[in-house]
């Protein structure tokens, strides 16, 4: 595996640290074996952790399970500073958070979408290369991983209500079973880890948020000197974004800030597995949250700042973002006196 090489523009990178992870945990089950030739703060291009993954699913002892094995396997450094961010988290929604935004750290190869419907969320995991760049291990290995850092918060004997891949499955049901704890579904929609709202915003009794703030704000600087290495449209317009004013914001601006017709600007955003209404509503969550946490400000202000019609619009957002209404929200953090780095 070789070392740091600048991440190029033309295709996504991934942190060393999880490509040493997967060597690690492949060693542990006999797979391959752990390499020490990068430190943490390396990226390697995409296509060498695909040759990576090709190199440990052509092991004689690899099988289907491989992926789900090593993503049960990961710990906190193999996340790099993600890992480190998410054990200082206040729930596991905050923790699904932390990852929307900082994923890209560990892989620019995949999103990470948190949705929440009814009592439930949905935690996403969509690969950005295309399938044929990607093995079913290497999603199953993001996913399981993504449930094992959930464990690091709740407990180890947590589980999800449910989990879906959208492949077909390889090999027998039962390490599933015993992996998840869940019903595991294939030839999903999506790949999708299912979580009760209790679970997504029960806060831990320990929480640090003075911790946690010095860990946001390292990430925040590595995701800069990432953005700026190798910016993505999609992290452009994300950046647009946290500087506009978000009542009036439309495609348009973000577009001839990149010189791309708009037409150009939605096409480049659904490669890169994202699209304007999705990061318009992302930015628009992070605009309230910031809001209601650091102002007295009514709804009714609120609302037109973040580009919504008025309180009831914002009450309905608010309540699909975060599965409460957002005067619950504000009393819980004011309540808690927790803080957000």
């Amino acid at each position: 595996m070789s070392t740091a090489e600048p991440p190029s523009a033309t295709g996504p990178s991934v942190n060393a640290s999880y490509a040493l992870a997967v060597l690690s945990a492949t060693a542990e089950a006999g797979t391959g074996g752990a390499d020490s030739r990068a430190v943490p703060t390396d990226r390697l291009e995409y296509g060498e952790m695909r040759a990576l993954w090709d190199e440990v699913l052509a092991a004689g002892d690899a099988g289907p399970h491989t992926g789900l094995l090593v993503g049960d396997r990961m710990r906190p450094d193999g996340l790099h500073i993600l890992g480190h961010l998410i054990l200082t988290c206040a729930s596991l929604a905050d923790a699904a958070r932390a990852a929307e935004r900082y994923h890209p750290l560990v892989s620019q190869a995949g999103t990470v979408t948190l949705h929440r419907q009814g009592g439930a969320g949905r935690i996403c995991y969509r690969p950005t290369v295309g399938p044929p760049a990607m093995h079913p291990q290497q999603v199953e290995a993001v996913v399981s991983s993504m449930v094992r850092a959930a464990r690091w918060i709740a407990g180890d004997d947590w589980t999800p209500l449910a989990v879906s891949f959208a492949h077909p499955r390889a090999g027998a049901a039962e390490p599933y079973t015993r992996v998840f704890g869940c019903p595991v579904t294939f030839d999903a929609p999506e790949n999708a880890i299912r979580v009760a709202g209790e679970d997504l915003d029960r806060r831990r009794p320990l929480y640090d948020p003075a911790l946690n703030g010095l860990h946001r704000a390292y990430a925040d600087r590595l995701l800069h000197q990432l953005s700026a290495a190798a910016p993505t449209v999609t992290e452009r317009v994300r950046q647009w974004l946290e500087h506009t004013a978000l009542g009036d914001a439309g495609p348009e601006g973000p577009a001839r800030q990149l010189n791309l017709s708009v037409r150009t600007l939605r096409r480049a955003l659904h490669a890169e597995g994202t699209s304007w209404r999705a990061l318009l509503d992302t930015a628009r969550h992070g605009r309230a949250r910031r809001l209601l946490e650091t102002t007295a400000l009514p709804l009714d202000r609120i609302a037109p700042l973040i580009g919504l019609s008025g309180a009831t619009a914002l009450v309905r957002a608010f309540t699909r973002w975060e599965g409460m209404p957002p005067g619950a929200y504000r009393s819980r953090h004011r309540g808690t006196g927790a803080g957000r780095g």
